[in-house]
């Protein structure tokens, strides 16, 4: 039987941690993961998810299974977060998932039972997941236009031409904040217009929400989705305590369906069948760790001075950067960079000059030239700069 598989095809990310790995130069910059990094390179545990942490330990007297759905108080602590208490809890369904990207996946499969021949519209450029996960669960998807090159920014006229073609029950994947892998967000102008155009033709919007707390900060993060949350009767959100909590590897996610209130209760025991049939009970650890600190008035505030560190850390990387390139090229060519959000951007660039970075200047992008901001410190700005004027000024 597993003779007759094809290899799947290379993990481009995967692929550059290798490249990285295995170069012996102490020089070396990676830019390519996309983890939050600290100034010594370390992805830190956060101080408040200790304190949560030690609290389980001296307090859980159990590890049995919680439900299928994960703990209700995980829902209603992330549902507090994510919607900011906008929507009723009659209207709102959630069920943990393993991460961000079981999320994502629990979700597409949700959206293919209810609906099979609804097609999912996915930004271009985006994270790669969001297509392969569509795909794996027996959605038909179709691209959209986001990213403008040019300015850096969101390309608007294109993606609502692109959207047009959208019919009623179609699903339209949004980015929350912080777009990956281009760093370039709506404005609430954008969100305004968006929720209107969704309304008026029947589409649902499902938005991933990975990153919140890296952009602006957790409510102004959160006011699009929010805006959507109260303006159409229905909308999918997946969420994740990867970034925000620094839980990369405790794969703390979940996925929440606002829906009129006669819907809910289908919906909440359909979602919690959906992850019977795929991982069973989920994981609940760094679940239980993101309740715990969002239920002690101590923990969060803590949390939310940390997580204020790590996103003012990044935007003045962004901004040194900006500065860097500025010196270096004489233009403003990469001035957008200021301007973005979150961890990621592309430069640009063709493969040869992605290779040449690597290879000359020991800095890793990803094909594209998407770039991880948290990968630079206050040490390899100029050096970063200089190789990037370097190679893509050319």
């Amino acid at each position: 039987m597993f003779h007759k598989l094809s290899p799947p095809p290379p993990d481009v990310i995967l692929q550059v941690m290798q490249q990285f790995r295995d170069d012996p130069r102490s020089d070396k910059v990676d830019l390519g993961v996309g983890v939050y990094r600290d100034a010594t390179g370390l992805t830190p545990v956060m101080r408040a998810v200790k304190a949560a942490e030690a609290h389980l330990v001296a307090t859980q007297d159990s590890k049995g299974y919680v439900a299928m759905a994960g703990d209700s108080g995980f829902h209603t602590a992330m549902a507090d977060l994510v919607l900011g208490g906008v929507v009723p809890r009659e209207r709102l369904a959630a069920a943990a998932a393993t991460g961000g990207t079981g999320a994502v996946r629990q979700a597409m499969e949700l959206i293919h039972t209810a609906n099979p021949d609804a097609r999912v519209w996915i930004s271009q450029p985006t994270w790669p997941n969001h297509p392969a996960l569509a795909q794996s669960a027996g959605l038909a998807w179709h691209p959209y236009r986001y990213y403008d090159a040019e300015t850096g920014g969101v390309d608007r006229a294109g993606m609502m031409d692109d959207l047009k073609g959208a019919r009623s029950g179609d699903v339209v994947v949004l980015h929350g904040c912080c777009h990956n892998p281009t760093g370039a967000d709506f404005s609430e102008s954008d969100w305004a217009e968006m929720a209107a155009f969704l309304d008026s033709r029947g589409l649902i919007p499902f938005v991933d929400f990975a990153y919140q707390g890296f952009g602006d900060g957790i409510d102004a993060d959160a006011a699009g989705l929010r805006h959507l949350a109260t303006r159409l009767p229905r909308l999918i959100i997946a969420a994740s305590g990867a970034k925000n909590f620094g839980l990369y590897r405790e794969r703390a996610g979940i996925y929440m369906v606002v829906c009129p209130s006669d819907e809910r209760d289908t919906t909440q025991a359909m979602m919690a069948w959906l992850n019977r049939s795929s991982t069973g009970f989920p994981p609940d650890h760094g679940a239980r760790v993101v309740t715990t600190i969002l239920s002690d008035p101590v923990m969060q505030a803590q949390w939310q001075e940390e997580l204020a560190e790590m996103r003012n850390r990044v935007n003045g990387l962004r901004g040194a950067l900006a500065t860097a390139l500025r010196r270096e090229t004489g233009s403003d060519r990469f001035g957008f960079l200021a301007a973005q959000k979150g961890m990621f951007s592309i430069l640009g660039g063709t493969d040869a000059q992605i290779a040449r970075l690597r290879d000359e200047f020991g800095l890793y992008l990803v094909g594209g030239g998407r770039m991880n901001i948290a990968g630079l410190n206050e040490n390899t700005i100029d050096r970063v700069a200089a190789g990037i004027a370097k190679v893509l000024t050319d």
